[in-house]
């Protein structure tokens, strides 16, 4: 069986995250949607649908899969690349669906969740996977099953619905296994002997983990996964549940709760229920909570954001694709911030914060509570980044992690200024 996970007509609720990859290239705590998905299924073979804008900075991201076309000879099961492959009876359902005599489709309040189709390439238009999104109407005529509990990612501030069920999910066969022994004496790993562990067994080390003088890692209310090569520094104090991506440090002093990152991160001051997707810094004091992090992002040193209204009230924050201010329903929401973004020391965020794709913001007070891709400025006015800048400033920070900042990445960045001129003409001065 071939798994496919494809993008739909919704894709751009998630924006900012979605601007520079495919919905299911999301992190939602160790593991992304794809990685998550391709657990649960176990598949033989892996084909990606992705939208035109991110369709080769995917084939970059996935050498091994097939992108935008379809498997000969093939049974494939494509699934939502909003889905979330957690437990419950939608999972069970589409598990059970190879076993079923022919194709069929699962919808949940009239959105395809997946299809399972048999020898795909031979029932299917040869088309299917170079259109933009999949919808239901891309499998008609297929026996249609209803789904009532499948988890679909709508909305940036969903990945924190997401966040602490995932860090469970990620930590299970990790944790509470006979490699709990006491911290100091796991041979792959080099911990300090005045590290405090609390709950040993619901710890894990990945190789080549370091842990300094003076860190408490607290595992009473969660575990505690240690990516390969990542350092706990000194005085920290890491509260599960967390997931500390490899190559990740987790600087001196800091204070972490509830908290994922993806691969080579800096993370320091009080960080609390927060998401970074990777390669973002964080390094200095100051407080992010109930916060969303792209890749390649950096916060100035005092950075705050507010995550809760003085009212206590629900939070709105601005959804790009409808222009409009929404109604996040949650009581704590933070910053969501889009990839390649930068803030200068010292800046505020107001709660509901989204920042676009290369955003580069300063000075006093709050920036406006939505910043459009490639905005320049803050409180006192917003003007264009340039591309060439933006670009130039890319490369050289991927270069600091090793990364090559390649011509699809240059491509990607280019199409989305273009496609953003309007909004940055709504909200800048």
């Amino acid at each position: 069986m071939h798994l496919c996970l494809f993008e739909d007509d919704h894709v751009a609720g998630l924006r900012p995250f979605v601007e520079t990859r495919a919905a299911y290239d999301l992190r939602l705590a160790g593991r992304t949607v794809l990685a998550t998905a391709a657990d649960a299924f176990e598949p033989a073979g892996l084909v990606l649908h992705a939208r035109p804008l991110v369709a080769e900075v995917t084939r970059h991201a996935h050498p091994g899969a097939v992108v935008n076309a379809l498997p000969d000879g093939g049974d494939v099961l494509f699934l939502n690349g909003r889905y979330v492959a957690e437990g419950g009876a939608a999972r069970r359902q589409l598990e059970a669906a190879p076993a079923q005599d022919g194709p069929r489709a699962f919808v949940q309040d009239d959105t395809l969740v997946a299809a399972w189709v048999p020898d795909a390439a031979a029932r299917l238009p040869d088309d299917l996977l170079a259109r933009p999104a999949l919808t239901a109407g891309s499998f008609d005529g297929l026996p249609v099953t209803t789904l009532d509990d499948a988890t679909l990612l709508r909305r940036p501030w969903d990945l924190l619905d997401t966040l602490r069920p995932a860090l469970a999910r990620d930590a299970e066969g990790l944790v509470d296994a006979p490699s709990g022994a006491p911290l100091a004496e796991r041979p792959h790993a080099t911990v300090h002997e005045s590290v405090v562990g609390v709950r040993d067994e619901q710890i894990h080390l990945g190789a080549g983990t370091t842990v300094k003088p003076g860190a408490l890692l607290n595992a009473e209310d969660g575990a505690i996964v240690l990516g390969p090569d990542a350092t706990v520094h000194e005085r920290a104090v890491v509260r599960g549940p967390c997931y500390i991506g490899p190559k990740t440090h987790v600087k001196t002093g800091a204070n972490l709760e509830g908290t994922a990152t993806g691969t080579w991160c800096k993370i320091g001051g009080e960080v609390h229920d927060a998401l970074l997707q990777g390669f973002s810094n964080k390094s200095h004091p100051g407080f992010l909570g109930h916060s969303v992090l792209g890749q390649w992002c950096n916060l100035g040193a005092d950075t705050n954001n507010s995550n809760l209204k003085n009212d206590y009230g629900t939070v709105s924050a601005y959804a790009p694709d409808a222009e409009r201010f929404v109604d996040t329903g949650r009581q704590f929401a933070g910053l969501f911030m889009g990839d390649h973004s930068k803030c200068g020391i010292n800046t505020m965020f107001n709660t509901g914060t989204v920042v676009g794709t290369n955003g580069n913001l300063f000075g006093g007070d709050f920036p406006p509570r939505y910043v459009p891709p490639f905005s320049w400025g803050g409180a006192s006015g917003l003007t264009t980044y340039r591309l060439d800048k933006a670009c130039e400033v890319a490369e050289h920070v991927m270069g600091r992690r090793d990364t090559p900042f390649t011509a699809a990445h240059r491509s990607l960045l280019a199409e989305l200024f273009d496609r953003t001129r309007a909004e940055r003409a709504e909200h800048h001065d």
